[in-house]
């Protein structure tokens, strides 16, 4: 039976990641942060049989703690300050997690478990306002990252490759352009909009305050991309590799297909509100995969439309039990 370590298990792609192991015949374990309420921190894992231990990337001693007592065959760090917009109000924070905790987890890895694979969940907000003529982004693209988190992650990506030369161990990057699910903090703007649009639809909400409207993001499934996660970690050799659909849309489009699923004209209820700008914005995302596709044979299987009427389903759920 094989052995996966999961930092950040208690998140989107940690709980689909887990139930993916899970499935496959793994024995799974993480860590989790100490919470005051402990409901509220493993809600998305607690229908599943994994071992959890109290631990935090910028406890060094608490990883090589949980690496020593489940000695894994893998390790993905997927913990992280992920929320972009907010890395610009807790920068230090957002720095100190994304980046010096990468460097925590792979000391603690080096020293206690070197021949274990190591997965980082790299980002495509590394990129910026970078975009290669064809008008993707690529393994090959600069980086030229336009935020606290963007800037963090760059920083772990590239001790993440010193690690793999310096050290000759087996540690990928994936960078993942975003991936959304019901799972998916309803801070963060796919789930914000189906839950507003969806409270708004009942008679429960009147409007929806957003920023940026004319982002455009790549957008694909979390279940989708922790079975890139899997794969890379299943190579001979290490590598990066970029996980995307493809495809990019706006804010506005998703607004506008949310909505009108409902029966609702977005037009009508959103309102901008400036708390919700970014101090540099980031236009434009769009990956290009076909690496990945390629040598390793991933792909996506779910559409922007079927992941986005999930989540609308789930919110007709949850709301429609307060009315």
């Amino acid at each position: 039976m094989k052995k996966a370590f999961i930092t950040g298990i208690a998140g989107q792609d940690g709980s689909y990641l887990s139930e993916y192991l899970l499935s496959l015949g793994y024995e799974v374990s993480g860590i989790v942060r100490r919470n005051s309420t402990v409901e509220h921190q493993e809600n998305r894992i607690n229908h599943l049989d994994v071992k959890l231990e109290y631990g935090d990337l910028l406890d060094q001693s608490s990883l090589e703690r949980a690496l020593r007592k489940f000695q894994p065959d893998e390790i993905y760090n997927l913990a992280a300050q992920s929320h972009v917009r907010i890395s610009s109000d807790i920068p230090q924070f957002t720095v100190q997690t994304n980046a010096l905790g990468v460097l925590n987890i792979l000391e603690a890895y080096k020293n206690i478990c070197p021949n274990a694979k190591f997965y980082q969940a790299s980002s495509s907000e590394m990129f910026g306002t970078s975009v290669d003529e064809d008008g993707y982004q690529r393994e090959t693209t600069k980086m030229t990252p336009v935020s606290p988190y963007g800037c963090a992650k760059v920083f772990g990506y590239n001790i993440v490759r010193n690690y793999r030369n310096g050290y000759k161990l087996h540690a990928s990057n994936g960078i993942l352009f975003n991936h959304e699910s019901p799972r998916r903090g309803s801070n963060f703007v796919t789930n914000k909009v189906v839950k507003a649009a969806v409270r708004i639809k009942l008679g429960l909400q009147k409007v929806l305050e957003m920023g940026n409207m004319d982002s455009y993001r790549d957008w694909g499934h979390s279940r989708d991309y922790v079975r890139a996660m899997h794969l890379i970690l299943q190579q001979d050799k290490p590598g990066d590799w970029v996980v995307a659909t493809g495809e990019t849309r706006s804010v506005r489009d998703m607004c506008e297909y949310v909505f009108k699923k409902l029966g609702l004209d977005y037009k009508e209820y959103v309102q901008i509100n400036a708390r919700y700008l970014r101090p540099e914005e980031l236009p434009y995302l769009k990956g290009d995969s076909s690496r990945i596709r390629r040598e390793l044979g991933w792909k996506p299987e779910c559409t922007f439309e079927a992941m986005m009427d999930e989540m609308i389903e789930h919110w007709l759920k949850i709301e429609n039990k307060k009315i």
